[in-house]
């Protein structure tokens, strides 16, 4: 039944390679054996994955009628199985003195552990398992399993980030990082990391972690972006930031956020983690990033940030159709859109862009030509552009409709 037994009473043994007689396996599997705890437990845990159902059920049963008082005690004893300290990890009806008393035992195997901090969502018990660097360094899935629940607590996930950091992504360096992004199929991710400026001393800049959380939202390879248009060299010269022009950024894109009630808790997150980025590493991103950065960088009002955004190879027809119609926008933008070849073929696009008052009048002359007459006409009446627009769309419906058939 078991290929290991820890106990060294000779009825554990007995039992457990099933030379016992029958009435005393089912006695045991009853808890009628008079037999101390430790014993008794690891007996159980035994019998209930046994290939006898009748064992199985009374196994089980007899596990589930364990007070938790009694199973606390036992469970932090040093002679204790493994396999009994495995089995109670996984029961989520046991009180939270019960799983630290687990966790706490030096016996209970690895992935236990991991697998306790992967499905708990007791706050607290992740908090004293992120106070244990020892076993954290040791053992770097259950970093993982603390820092990928949900149920953590502010305090946990910050020792476990700051482990991870010190111990790990540090020691590893971000070229060997971009390496195994790269052994793994992510180039695109792999070449932000070689590009990003990291900044670990300073707590203002963009730390490993920032970037690495970053990279998860990279999709454009180098080969595909097109940055002719740019002077990466002398970008941070002519665009230098301070800490205060960098907060005022971060308020306007988070205020626009919330106003277009797109500011969950993930999103935010990432926009403070972007902020921490110089312009050149923003262009980068906007250059190579996915739809969620791009989401968030075409609010910059760094033209070349959000100009970067629109050159974008991945950029859908329907981001450039919202992005034309968003008012806070600038003009340069929206006139990148409106003379772009591919996207001037989208009436959507056209038709949100002429009625976006920041679009330069020049623009807009030229896209009325190609409006149709019902949206002349709402044109016309529309008090958000400016006079000279709904004029000549007056002027262009009545020309069309034969001085005002329609």
């Amino acid at each position: 039944m078991s290929s290991e037994v820890v106990s060294n009473n000779p009825v554990v043994k007995a039992i457990l390679e099933g030379t016992a007689p029958r009435p005393a396996q089912l006695a045991a599997a009853r808890g009628a054996l008079p037999l101390p705890q430790n014993d008794l437990l690891e007996i159980l845990v035994a019998l209930r994955i046994s290939g006898d159902a009748e064992l199985n059920q009374a196994a089980n049963q007899t596990l589930r009628e364990q007070a938790p008082a009694a199973l606390e005690s036992t469970i932090a004893t040093a002679d204790l199985a493994p396999s009994v300290l495995a089995y109670f990890a996984t029961r989520s009806d046991l009180p939270s003195s019960v799983h630290e008393a687990i966790v706490s035992n030096p016996r209970t195997p690895v992935a236990a552990i991991a697998g306790l901090a992967k499905a708990t969502q007791n706050g607290p018990l992740l908090d004293l398992l992120s106070f244990n660097q020892q076993l954290l360094i040791q053992n770097p899935e259950i970093l993982e399993a603390i820092i990928a629940n949900p149920h953590r607590t502010p305090d946990a996930d910050r020792r476990a980030a700051e482990i991870k950091r010190e111990f790990f992504e540090k020691e590893r360096g971000a070229q060997q990082i971009a390496n195994e992004l790269r052994a793994q199929g992510n180039g695109a991710a792999a070449e932000f990391i070689e590009q990003t400026e990291i900044d670990e001393d300073s707590g203002t800049g963009l730390s490993l972690d920032d970037a690495l959380f970053l990279a998860q939202h990279i999709e454009v390879p180098d080969r595909e972006t097109d940055d002719s248009w740019l002077a990466f060299e002398y970008i941070e010269d002519i665009y230098e930031e301070s800490e205060e022009q960098r907060q005022a950024i971060l308020d306007k894109i988070l205020g626009e956020l919330q106003a277009d009630d797109e500011a969950s808790s993930e999103r935010v997150s990432m926009l403070n983690r972007i902020m921490r980025m110089g312009v050149k590493d923003r262009v980068k991103l906007g250059m190579k990033g996915d739809r969620e950065a791009r989401n968030i960088l075409i609010r910059d009002p760094n033209k070349l940030v959000s100009g970067a955004v629109v050159n974008n190879p991945r950029i859908s027809e329907k981001e450039v159709e919202n992005i034309a119609a968003m008012r806070t926008i600038s003009e340069e933008i929206l006139r990148q859109i409106a003379t772009n070849r591919q996207w001037s073929r989208s009436y959507p696009i056209m038709h949100n862009l002429v009625r976006n008052p920041r679009l330069p009048i020049a623009n807009a002359m030229t896209i009325m030509n190609r409006l149709q007459l019902r949206d002349l006409m709402a044109l016309s009446k529309n008090r958000n552009v400016s006079d000279a627009v709904r004029r000549q769309a007056l002027r262009l419906h009545s020309a069309r409709s034969g001085g005002g058939r329609g």
